[in-house]
């Protein structure tokens, strides 16, 4: 047998056949730049001619980013926002007596419900929830109302296109049928949009702002309102109601918007003006919150029944069977429970929210609003 031979002084340990054929193949196919090293033995030393990087760059969104934010539909949301985060601000007292009203909490007055909540909770119980309600109004506000001015210009130009050109039809024998978009507004269409989108988006925020309200002593804060109602009832406690609120929603939604526009634009042109003042934007807001209310709240005291239900330990199983209940307990009086309390929050909360939103509508889009 021949003698083993003895190792060179040059030769390697470890793994260096297996780096020089790994080497090889990388310079044979990855172009090799000194930009960023990355090691890939970690028994040896390097040397300058063994390592290798890869040329990799982020794409650069700023440019992208800053004109998205100069559009008019940046403009749009975050004017919405604004103006719902400031509304919010100043009526959350209002807010907060008109929930406890609406689900039947304590005194059946405003200014007995008032008095129970600043002797047990102070002026702080005033704003009970209020840090979730602010949460919740921002992205809601942001999301209705750019998708109201969205859905609004898009069928408006819509309209006008399938006006200028002939309407989609279909023969069927001696049967000609058109399809024409003029029989639909696009103001009613743009607001039941609105009302749906913000919904679907934020009605986790609103289950957990009416815990907050209505059980201070269950739920003292968010956190703890979050654990509890996971551990109870999982993400499905999170959308109690959400049937009975996209079903009041869609009437409140689809009327408040079609009044707004549909009466500043009557009165811009019955007094030939090209645009509105606050004070007459505050007063047109306040009057379509009201009608929008006034024709939705059965289907808001339904609604609030079913999310707090579980609470009182009973939970009417759908809309129709809270109504009823509601009508055999209260009679038909009962329908409209707490809504004094609610026109007291809504038409501030509308004119306020509309001349706020108009107002840095102009700060932040400018022309691009008489475009």
């Amino acid at each position: 047998m021949a003698p083993k031979s003895t190792s060179h002084p040059q030769q390697r340990k470890g793994f260096c056949a297996m780096e020089d054929a790994y080497g090889a193949i990388i310079d044979a196919v990855v172009p090799v730049h000194k930009n960023v090293d990355v090691d890939f033995s970690a028994h040896r030393s390097l040397k300058d001619d063994d390592s290798f990087s890869f040329d990799f760059h982020l794409p650069d969104l700023r440019r992208p980013i800053a004109k998205f934010v100069k559009t008019r539909e940046a403009g749009e949301f975050l004017s919405g926002a604004l103006a719902g985060a400031m509304t919010k601000a100043v009526l959350a007292p209002l807010e907060t007596i008109r929930t406890r009203m609406v689900v039947g909490v304590g005194s059946k007055t405003i200014s007995g419900s008032f008095v129970e909540v600043m002797e047990k909770q102070g002026w702080q119980g005033l704003w009970a929830g209020n840090a979730i309600n602010m949460i919740r109004i921002v992205p809601t506000q942001a999301i209705e109302l750019g998708t109201f001015e969205c859905v609004k210009r898009i069928m408006t130009s819509a309209q006008e296109k399938w006006g200028q050109e002939e309407c989609p039809n279909v023969q069927i024998g001696p049967v000609k049928l058109s399809f024409s978009l003029s029989w639909l507004s696009p103001v009613a269409l743009g607001g039941a949009a609105a009302g749906i989108a913000s919904t679907l988006a934020c009605h986790p925020l609103e289950v957990l702002k009416d815990r907050l309200t209505v059980s201070p002593d269950v739920y003292p804060n968010l956190s703890i309102a979050v654990q509890k109602m996971f551990k109870n009832g999982g993400i499905g406690s999170f959308y109690s109601g959400l049937s009975p609120t996209l079903m009041g929603m869609l009437p409140y939604s689809t009327c408040y918007y079609f009044m707004y526009d549909t009466i500043k634009t009557t009165y811009c042109t019955a007094q030939k003006k090209k645009s509105l003042s606050r004070p007459e934007m505050l007063l047109i807001g306040a009057l379509s919150g009201l009608t929008a209310s006034t024709i939705s709240f059965p289907l808001e005291v339904a609604r609030k029944r079913l999310m707090v239900g579980a609470l009182q330990g009973k939970c009417p199983p759908h809309m129709a069977a809270a109504l009823a209940e509601v009508v055999r307990e209260e009679g038909l009086i009962g329908l409209y429970r707490g809504w004094g309390a609610s026109c007291l929050k809504v038409m501030p909360s509308s004119g306020i929210t509309w001349m706020f939103y108009e107002a840095w509508k102009d700060i932040l889009i400018g022309d691009k609003v008489k475009q």
